[in-house]
């Protein structure tokens, strides 16, 4: 069993995965312990699954996941799934936190039971670079999420960090594919009483986001609309607390 496993979801990720990869096992490669990276190309048009092929077949321990076009939450599920770490970290291939701050989710730095979620808007956290409309409406966006039930600062950070038995109860019952996704593990993990520590990062903007803010927060409306329904309808018993 290794470790630390690393959840990549990447679809068209061609212009990044490949800097992306070198970052991420170079610092791997410093640790003392134990690793794999999934990268789950989520359907991808482009070169993204031949740029991680050529990375995994130099590199021991990276290893390619492709899965059908279906969303950003269905690639995470299958790299959690697939996963078999300690602990199990899940990363945006863009890497707008640096990887050297990943230790900030992992013992001896954080110690807990629970899950460790990446914040942009916790104290202490920096949004680096990032235009001031751009971030004016991620802050509307996180107040409509935490509105809707979402109970903390940042839901959306693509960097999270679960203990491998708490990833196995979330992701084996976590339903939905889309931009929603986030909130949903988060709310089955308050469901069940799993502790939930806000970390602060750094966040650094890159451009070629594919986060459309009218588009997207439709989206999550018609998402958390679909976690209470899912609630309603008992979908969800596998995560009341014992």
């Amino acid at each position: 069993m290794p470790f630390l496993s690393i959840i990549v979801p990447a679809f068209n990720e061609e212009t990044r995965i490949g800097e992306s990869l070198s970052k991420i096992t170079s610092y791997l490669a410093r640790q003392t312990y134990t690793w794999e990276v999934f990268v789950v190309d989520d359907g991808s048009t482009d070169s993204t699954a031949r740029l991680v092929t050529d990375v995994s077949s130099e590199i021991r321990g990276v290893h390619l996941l492709s899965q059908p076009h279906r969303g950003k939450g269905h690639a995470v599920r299958v790299g959690m799934q697939a996963a078999a770490g300690e602990y199990r970290f899940q990363c945006d291939a863009d890497l707008s936190m640096p990887i050297d701050q990943l230790s900030r989710f992992l013992p001896p730095e954080f110690v807990g039971p629970g899950i460790a979620i990446g914040s942009r808007s916790a104290p202490g956290a920096r949004r680096l670079g990032e235009p001031p409309l751009r971030k004016l409406m991620g802050k509307a966006f996180n107040m409509l999420v935490r509105l809707g039930g979402a109970g903390y600062s940042d839901t959306q950070c693509g960097f999270k960090c679960f203990a491998g038995a708490r990833a196995h109860a979330l992701f084996d019952v976590q339903r939905l594919d889309g931009f929603g996704s986030d909130v949903e593990v988060l709310y089955l993990a308050r469901r069940s009483g799993i502790p939930v520590a806000e970390v602060p990062i750094d966040w650094h903007y890159r451009t070629g986001s594919k986060v459309r803010p009218v588009r997207d927060t439709l989206r999550i409306l018609a998402d958390l609309a679909a976690i209470r329904l899912n609630a309603m309808r008992g979908r969800y018993r596998n995560t009341e607390p014992s």
